[in-house]
């Protein structure tokens, strides 16, 4: 159960945010400010994580980089460990080894937000895997 707080906006601040959750179909003032300080939050505790959208929805991601989930779900699947494992999935994904440990950092506070991702994004592939064999049987 959420806990009320009551906060003050400037006029212009307010005017943006509702401008924001109107744009955002189904979207509250409340509603999209929480998920905005949440994330604020989040970014501000593992620098170099942001948010975007996509057709999974909202999700975590480095700067100018692979979504969270991405870099987790290659380190579980590669055959290194420890360090190597970090250099081979900066090399995959060119970006700073440095950048995959903030990854990983995000991970160990989020695992669970995390996994899902990772469990959606492998039932997508299975399903588009069988959608295209479909496809194929048919035009064969």
């Amino acid at each position: 159960m959420a806990t009320p707080l009551s906060i003050r906006f400037s006029p212009s601040l307010l005017a943006r945010l509702r401008h924001r959750a109107h744009a955002i179909t189904g979207a509250s003032v409340a509603g999209l400010a929480q998920r905005l300080i949440d994330e604020g939050l989040r970014m501000a505790d593992h620098p170099g994580i942001i948010f975007k959208d996509g057709p999974s929805g909202r999700r975590a991601a480095l700067a100018y980089g692979p979504d969270i989930w991405e870099i987790i779900k290659f380190l579980r699947e590669v055959d290194e460990r420890g360090p190597a494992a970090i250099d081979a999935a900066a090399e995959v994904f060119a970006v700073d080894a440095s950048r995959i440990s903030t990854a990983i950092s995000y991970y160990g506070d989020y695992p669970d937000e995390i996994d899902a991702e990772i469990t959606e994004a492998e039932e997508a592939s299975v399903h588009a895997e069988s959608a295209w064999r479909v496809q194929q049987q048919l035009i064969a």
